[in-house]
């Protein structure tokens, strides 16, 4: 009897935004992170996805610092956005990594 074979599809990929953001939750995971500080990331993911003009802002902030060759993950501008925003560390680490992927990826 003949064997029936489909041409194999490709598997579809996720977006490479979700891609990043998956990766982002996996290394936080990796880092030994609490379960608690993943869960507070998606509201402060949502309240940007709510507030442009607040991604807006610290994308241009962002490119400031880029000006003067100072990467958008470096300490200070971590702390520039923890302090603007009044977030830890953390918090202000996820912020920046969400913020630039789906607002501004021309930062680095």
């Amino acid at each position: 009897m003949p064997v029936l074979s489909c041409p194999a599809q490709p598997r579809p990929r996720l977006p490479l935004l979700s891609r990043f953001v998956l990766a982002a939750v996996v290394a936080l995971m990796g880092a030994g992170l609490p379960i608690t500080s993943l869960q507070a990331a998606s509201p402060l993911l949502e309240s940007v996805k709510q507030n442009p003009q607040l991604a807006k802002r610290i994308c241009n902030d962002l490119r400031q610092l880029n000006s003067r060759s100072v990467s958008s993950n470096s300490p200070e501008a971590i702390a520039m956005v923890s302090q603007s925003q009044g977030l830890a560390p953390t918090d202000a680490e996820i912020l920046t990594t969400y913020v630039v992927g789906l607002h501004c990826p021309d930062v680095r």
